[in-house]
């Protein structure tokens, strides 16, 4: 199969799209470092300085999939820059703010503009990509992610020994304006519509209001918070969440893509995404816990172990897209899944007394399954979907991440409430996310004679 040739003009505005991927990947992590300096800062508690991380998610939760609607119905590309304009003008905000108030209003702006890029990227790179290469972009996507996943916190670290943690914010300023002016030059237009109709304003409100409730919720429960006060909102989520289903079971174009869960290629890839990010989460967070109490590692040692896990899927992501040129992508997935279970399997047989070296290679394994599935899963879940519906469809696709991960956390945080010693509640997390990934490989198995591999 001959590999397409792309012009400079669609060659610089999929860098323009890789590097605000960056910043907003970049927000999450070099903020998690930065967390503990800006609480003395503002002169708050360490609880309290969470939300600064936390309200910048819950936003990107929230506003998803009615700015993925937007890009549906008006313009991928308008949506795509609004969101740049408005993160890189909050970043200035987060830069400039003086007080907690201000930098936690900062966050919320800067959440919608990351939610008005991730809402439209996948869409946009299915526009620029033809369809039988359309894997390697998404594994590009992949890659970058891991990249600043990966180099975070060396990042931000590195910043804070030398300037204050203003910085973090300044140095998207540049970027977000080449990127601004590249997308606006270069950037492509939706595909012709058939029919005009309007945004449900209804819809938005009532997607805004169960998402922010249930994970705001989840969040809350997950920090110790009242019972009472979680319980309620809980409720009040779920059922707003009820009515808002049922509204979109009576749309032509539903906000929550209700009519892409009757493509039953698409339903299976959205839960086999669910499980595999819990199972991620599962296994990201109470690893540190394993090599900090278990192994006795030091917190910077910690920090270096977890980094084979981002660098293999790094590598591994392009891979599995040329793979899955020629071979069935859910099946690839599936493998992927199975050789991230056996990595966790071999990280619960770890013991005291290992070597850097017995970790470092086992957390490899984890990568390598991980970057051997995520890219086959997306290309199965947006190749299942209308190119009229991609922007639902990738929002949808976000928004299964972000619940899985939320999910994820959740469950560890049970786990530790009601298990001791801190070595069995790890334990048991990495039993779940064993589990997790076992799921999702089965899921993803049964998608395999409806997941053709893409034309050649």
């Amino acid at each position: 199969m001959a590999t397409p040739k792309f012009s400079i003009r669609e060659n610089i505005a999929i860098v323009a799209i890789l590097l605000v991927l960056v910043m907003t990947v970049l927000d999450v992590t070099l903020v998690n470092v930065a967390v503990p300096v800006m609480a003395v800062k503002f002169g708050i508690s360490d609880s309290a300085a969470v939300w600064i991380i936390t309200i910048y998610q819950l936003f990107i939760t929230m506003l998803l999939l009615p700015v993925s609607s937007m890009g549906d119905l008006f313009s991928y590309k308008r949506c795509f820059l609004t969101g740049v304009a408005i993160f890189t003008i909050s970043s200035g905000l987060c830069a400039a703010s003086q007080s907690f108030t201000m930098i936690i209003i900062s966050r919320a702006l800067q959440g919608f503009g990351a939610a008005c890029i991730m809402g439209v990227n996948i869409a946009l790179t299915r526009i620029i990509y033809p369809r039988e290469v359309l894997g390697r972009g998404l594994a590009l996507n992949a890659m970058v992610i891991a990249i600043a996943t990966a180099a975070g916190p060396s990042i931000a670290g590195a910043l804070l020994s030398i300037a204050s943690w203003h910085w973090l914010f300044i140095i998207n300023l540049p970027i977000g304006v080449v990127v601004f002016i590249l997308g606006y030059r270069l950037l492509p237009q939706n595909p012709p519509r058939d029919k005009v109709r309007r945004y449900d304003w209804i819809s938005a409100i009532e997607n805004v209001l169960t998402f922010g409730l249930i994970f705001y919720a989840l969040g809350s429960f997950a920090r110790k918070g009242d019972l009472h006060v979680v319980a309620l909102l809980l409720i009040a989520g779920i059922v707003i969440g009820i009515f808002y289903v049922r509204r979109q079971l009576h749309r032509e174009y539903p906000m929550l893509p209700v009519d892409l869960f009757r493509i039953k290629l698409y339903s299976q890839s959205i839960v086999t995404s669910t499980c595999s990010f819990i199972a991620q989460n599962l296994a990201m967070i109470s690893l540190p816990f394993l090599f900090l109490n278990l192994l006795g590692f030091s917190e910077i040692m910690t920090g270096l172990l977890m980094t084979p896990w981002s660098i293999a899927t790094m590598i591994v992501s392009p891979l599995a897209a040329r793979f899955i040129e020629r071979h069935n992508p859910a099946i690839t997935a599936a493998c992927g899944m199975g050789v991230y279970a056996i990595g966790v399997v071999l990280m619960l047989l770890v013991t005291p007394g290992c070597s850097h070296w017995d970790i470092v290679w086992r957390m490899t394994i984890c990568g390598i399954g991980f970057g051997l599935y995520q890219t086959p899963n997306n290309i199965v879940m947006v190749m299942a979907t209308p190119i009229k519906r991609t922007g639902g469809a990738g929002g949808m696709q976000s928004t299964a991440r972000l619940v899985g991960q939320t999910l994820g956390a959740t469950f560890v945080t049970l786990i530790f409430a009601i298990t001791a010693p801190m070595t069995v509640s790890v334990r048991f997390c990495l039993g779940g996310a064993i589990f997790f990934g076992l799921a999702a490989g089965a899921l993803s198995l049964l998608r395999a004679s409806g997941s053709r591999r893409p034309a050649a």
